[in-house]
């Protein structure tokens, strides 16, 4: 392996691999081994949903079958609760690869994922209003 004035290092065939200071580089697709959707299933996940440890989550033996990213999840999960947005920026991940992680996590038993409540389901502006109203009132 060879090293130039940058500090980048050079593969066999020439390319550079990493620059020093940018640190070393893995396209996303190799995260996901060239998968664009979550599992089998097709899973959509919303980037307000949230992401926990399942209870009874496969044993240490599964988890070491993981890769260096679906553990990272994992470990960020186990910390907190955590929206799949939130997990993609504390993971420094692109979310489409963080949608693609988690399927395999949420079929593998790792993880549960709560659905964002629909907005339909969400109380009217208005309600809010005179609810914040009355505890002014008091």
């Amino acid at each position: 392996m060879n090293h130039d004035s940058t500090g980048a290092h050079e593969g066999p065939l020439g390319g550079r691999w990493y620059d020093a200071e940018a640190g070393p580089l893995v396209r996303p697709y190799a995260m996901t081994g060239g998968r664009t959707k979550p599992g089998p299933s097709n899973v959509r996940f919303d980037l307000i949903a949230l992401v926990v440890v399942d209870d009874d989550p496969p044993g240490a033996a599964e988890e070491s079958l993981l890769g260096p990213e679906h553990r990272a999840l994992l470990a960020l999960c186990r910390a907190e609760t955590q929206s799949v947005a939130e997990l993609a920026a504390d993971a420094d991940l692109p979310v489409g690869v963080v949608r693609v992680l988690l399927g395999d996590l949420l079929e593998s038993g790792f993880v549960k994922v709560s659905r964002p409540v629909p907005p339909a389901q969400l109380p009217d502006e208005r309600i809010l209003k005179e609810v914040i109203d009355g505890l002014r009132a008091l």
